[in-house]
C-alpha cells in the first residue's frame, strides 16, 4: 500500500502550499458564514486543532461546520495549472515493474487529484487498487487515515495476513497505526524537510526526528527508488 503525496512525488514543492492556501480561504468562508473569527490566526488555529485530533482537517470541519465533503475537497484541490506543479523523480514506472505484490494507492487525497497526479506520474497501470479519502468509510463514516478502523478493514478486505502488508508512508503517525495492527512500513522522508506542514501551516508542531528510526518503521528510506535494495528487510 502506497501514499501518494510526498511518498510518489514531492508534493511539498508547490501542490501543499497551495492547497494549505485554498484550505485557509474555504476554512475562513465558512467561518465568516457562521459569525466566528475568521482572520489568519482563528484560521490556522482551527485547522490545525482539527488535524491533530481528527487526523485531517476535514473530519473536523464536517463534525463542527456541517460542510460538504465534496465541497471542501474541491475547494482544497483547485489548481491553475496542476501539472506544471509536479515534482517526481525520474524512473518510477521501471521501478514499479520491479517491484513484487500487488500495489495499492491509499491516499487522503481526493480521487479526482490522485488520478490525475498517478497518470500524470505514469504510475496507474501499476496499481490494482486506488483507495482515495472519498472512499475510506467504516460502517458508513469517513475514517481516513490514520484510522486503525480503516487499516484494519483493508487488510480484512485483501484476505491477507496483516504481516504480509507494507505500508509505504511518509506520515508518521499512519505508519505508527499500521504497526499496530500488524503491517510492515517503510517511512519516506526524502520530501519531509520541505513541508508546510511542520513550519507556517501548522506552528507549534515538533518537527520530526528525521534522523531516528522509530520502532514502529521497519525500513527509513529518502525516496522510494531504494526500496528494491531493501526488499529483504
Amino acid at each position: 500500500m502506497f501514499d501518494l503525496d510526498n511518498t510518489l512525488h514531492n508534493a511539498s514543492h508547490a501542490i501543499f502550499p497551495a492547497i494549505n492556501a485554498n484550505m485557509n480561504a474555504y476554512i475562513a468562508e465558512v467561518l465568516a458564514r457562521r459569525g466566528l473569527p475568521a482572520d489568519a490566526d482563528a484560521v490556522n488555529a482551527a485547522r490545525l486543532l482539527y488535524w491533530k485530533r481528527y487526523g485531517a482537517t476535514l473530519l473536523g470541519m464536517v463534525r463542527h461546520h456541517g460542510v460538504s465533503v465534496d465541497e471542501f475537497l474541491h475547494a482544497a484541490h483547485e489548481f491553475d495549472d496542476l501539472y506544471a506543479m509536479i515534482r517526481a523523480e525520474r524512473g518510477l514506472a521501471r521501478l514499479f515493474r520491479r517491484l513484487p505484490g500487488r500495489k495499492i494507492l491509499l491516499t487522503n487525497a481526493p480521487r479526482r487529484y490522485s488520478q490525475e497526479v498517478m497518470r500524470h506520474l505514469g504510475l496507474h497501470r501499476h496499481f490494482a487498487r486506488h483507495i482515495p479519502i472519498e472512499a475510506m468509510r467504516v460502517h458508513g463514516k469517513l475514517r481516513p487515515k490514520p484510522s486503525r478502523q480503516l487499516l484494519r478493514k483493508l487488510v480484512a478486505k485483501e484476505r491477507v495476513p496483516a504481516s504480509r502488508c507494507v505500508l509505504v508512508e511518509d506520515t508518521i503517525d499512519t505508519l505508527k497505526a499500521a504497526r499496530a495492527v500488524g503491517m510492515r512500513t517503510v517511512w519516506v522522508t526524502g520530501y519531509l524537510r520541505m513541508n508546510p506542514s511542520y513550519s507556517r501551516s501548522a506552528p507549534g508542531l515538533p518537527a520530526p526526528a528525521f534522523t531516528k528510526r522509530p520502532g514502529y518503521v521497519d525500513v527509513k528510506v529518502k525516496s522510494v527508488t531504494q526500496l528494491p535494495g531493501r526488499l529483504r528487510e
